[in-house]
């Protein structure tokens, strides 16, 4: 529904902001890193009301940064594509019925087949970027969305 979606998506980020900023601020700063998908930067027919909520929340990430940069609270959206995941293999078990001799394996690099890399990216490649942005090394870094996404989503 367009009210789950806002709700889980926006203002689940929302409150978790709300939360945490009096005690970065305590703290000299910290880092807020929203999740998201490329779709709310390119949304795809038929993406409704998913699509809406992940721009809304882009611009969040936008206007936060903006608003928390002079306590040195960085925020930034690390937006995630295709990725190896439990969501992926409840698919992958949903799609045995269809073809049962297909392996895990077949079914992403199906998937895969359709990434520019040619492959659906691994948990580590996000966390990797997600972990470089919570850290010091990443002190200049407020108010972007990095995709991760194998080169799939046709904006920036």
């Amino acid at each position: 529904t367009w009210e789950g979606d806002l709700g889980i998506k926006v203002y689940g980020a929302i409150y978790c902001a709300r939360a945490v900023v009096p005690l970065m601020r305590q703290a000299g700063g910290g880092r807020i890193i929203n999740i998201t998908t490329p779709g709310g930067k390119a949304p795809g027919a038929g993406s409704l009301p998913t699509s809406l909520a992940r721009a809304a929340g882009l611009a969040l990430t936008k206007a936060m940064s903006k608003d928390y940069a002079a306590d040195n609270i960085l925020v930034n959206s690390v937006c995630i594509g295709l990725i190896k995941s439990g969501q992926h293999e409840r698919r992958y078990e949903a799609a045995q019925e269809r073809n049962p001799s297909q392996t895990l394996d077949e079914f992403y690099d199906a998937m895969g087949a359709r990434v520019p890399l040619g492959r659906v990216g691994e948990a580590r490649e996000a966390g990797d970027l997600i972990c470089f942005l919570a850290s010091e090394r990443a002190s200049y870094i407020t108010g972007t969305a990095v995709n991760v996404d194998g080169g799939t989503s046709p904006v920036l």
